[in-house]
């Protein structure tokens, strides 16, 4: 039989599901073109026997079309397709760096920020920045979800506080005074959905677009980053070495400092506290803010942890950033921050602005996953398995690649660099080490300059210690075919 329309239709077996697909379709056909305005649609009749559906089912789109304005009914004769401005078919979407589109703000034409694209890795892999799912009580967390879940169907529906529920800044206060010696209370913590959210309240609440001056590590976390550029600060990249950011380096005129003390991001040195009684003085002096960044301070594998940032301040002039994303899992989607006083307000009322309020089911689950231990015991369970890998990176890094890679001293986190000895070599070497290295990236691209040292970052969340002793063997070999 001759199709009745000029396109094919794809129809599904389920009589409840026929009338909904074939009014999609043809109401699609109809706003993209292919069934012309003033055109005749066919009788129902003929429909129904081509598609072998019954005339009520075709009758009963018709009349749906009709109602919606995209047919017109003609007494005793087929419907007419009405005449209206269709949509045009979008363009390919193109990989350019910016935008032209005078509606976007001018900020935003230039995107602060590109989506990692989609890479297939393979299951263990040197990817930065991920806990290993395997070791993770997930048997507790159902537990606990499900009686949050039972306790809010007992509770009336209601919009949980902007600055989180207080059972979970209540728990979020201690973790930290135990696990970092931060020095707080729970009206001091702001609950937000992750670091970044974080970095981007700290942002709109402190840039004045056009003069803010905010220095950045360089290299630096980029999500960070972007936050700062978002609200229109202007951007001060700073040199990081053995001893962290280099302070002496500030100009006086900087007003916010973004750093990342514990764990540097992504060389994973950490600042000395040489530099961080620097920091904080010129904080002092210049009437600035500092804002630490403790992205996976929980886990440490040398000597006593120097002080946070925030617990040497006595000048109110850190914001302590923390995040649950590695300590647990990245989906969680919760971190905080410890805001001094005099900012507590001001944050609260633009997170009430920005996102009213964390959900609160996964805010009580997480409080009581605090409050019971369960972190606590966890990050005791993690340590000495992420320790092992830690030990055997640096055990291939010297044995199997120390003829071209020397390890940055690193006593924390869930990741390790290790710098190209000559850089010379960087162009040739480093695309044959990310090859052979899947997930380990290239510390050039976390730079705005891109004028810094060449060096490969290697996380170890989610590959087990034989697993890094093969492919660094195997790394090996590809090198010396150079």
């Amino acid at each position: 039989m001759e199709p009745v329309f000029p396109f094919p239709l794809s129809l599904p077996r389920s009589h409840g599901t026929l009338a909904r697909a074939l009014h999609q379709q043809l109401r699609t056909a109809i706003l993209d073109g292919r069934l012309p305005a003033h055109s005749l649609l066919p009788a129902t009749r003929k429909v129904a026997e081509a598609l072998g559906v019954a005339r009520n089912t075709v009758v009963t789109v018709y009349d749906l079309l009709i109602a919606e304005g995209y047919l017109i009914p003609r007494k005793g004769a087929k419907p007419q397709v009405a005449a209206f401005a269709r949509r045009r078919a979008s363009k390919p979407s193109r990989a350019v760096v910016g935008v032209d589109e005078s509606r976007l703000a001018p900020a935003w034409r230039t995107p602060f920020l590109q989506p990692s694209p989609a890479r297939a890795l393979p299951a263990r892999n040197f990817r930065l920045g991920i806990p290993d799912h395997r070791h993770f009580p997930h048997d507790v967390w159902r537990r606990l979800m499900a009686q949050a879940l039972r306790q809010s169907s007992r509770e009336p529906f209601a919009y949980a506080p902007s600055q989180g529920i207080p059972a979970l800044r209540e728990a979020i206060a201690q973790h930290v005074a135990f696990a970092r010696a931060v020095a707080c209370a729970a009206d001091d913590v702001i609950v937000t959905s992750g670091a970044q959210q974080a970095f981007d309240l700290i942002a709109r609440l402190l840039v004045t677009p056009g003069q803010t001056k905010v220095a950045v590590e360089e290299p630096g976390y980029p999500p960070a980053r972007a936050a700062f550029a978002a609200a229109g600060a202007l951007l001060v990249p700073l040199p990081v070495d053995d001893e962290g950011l280099c302070v002496e380096r500030l100009p006086d005129d900087v007003r916010i400092i973004s750093v990342t003390p514990s764990h540097q991001s992504p060389t994973g040195v950490a600042m000395s506290l040489r530099r961080r009684s620097a920091l904080l003085d010129f904080a002092r002096r210049h009437h600035a803010v500092i804002v630490e960044d403790d992205y996976d301070g929980e886990f440490r594998f040398g000597g006593r942890p120097l002080d946070a940032l925030q617990t040497l301040d006595r000048d109110a002039l850190v914001f302590y950033v923390g995040t649950f994303s590695k300590s647990m899992f990245p989906s969680l989607r919760k971190g905080f921050v410890v805001a001094p006083a005099w900012a507590r307000d001001g944050l609260v009322n633009v997170k009430h602005c920005v996102d009213s309020h964390c959900d609160g089911v996964t805010q009580a689950a997480l409080a009581a996953f605090i409050r019971d231990g369960h972190l606590a015991r966890h990050v005791r369970h993690m340590r000495p398995i992420y320790a092992g890998r830690r030990a055997a990176l640096l055990d291939g890094l010297h044995r199997e690649l120390g003829e071209w890679l020397q390890p940055i001293p690193s006593e924390a986190g869930l990741h390790l660099a290790a710098r190209i000895h000559d850089p010379a070599l960087a162009p040739k070497l480093m695309p044959a080490v990310l090859r052979a290295a899947a997930g380990a990236e290239s510390t050039v691209d976390y730079a705005m300059t891109r004028d810094v040292e060449p060096a490969v970052t290697f996380g170890y969340g989610v590959i087990d210690a034989e697993d890094i002793s093969a492919a660094l063997a195997g790394l090996r070999k590809s090198l010396k075919k150079l």
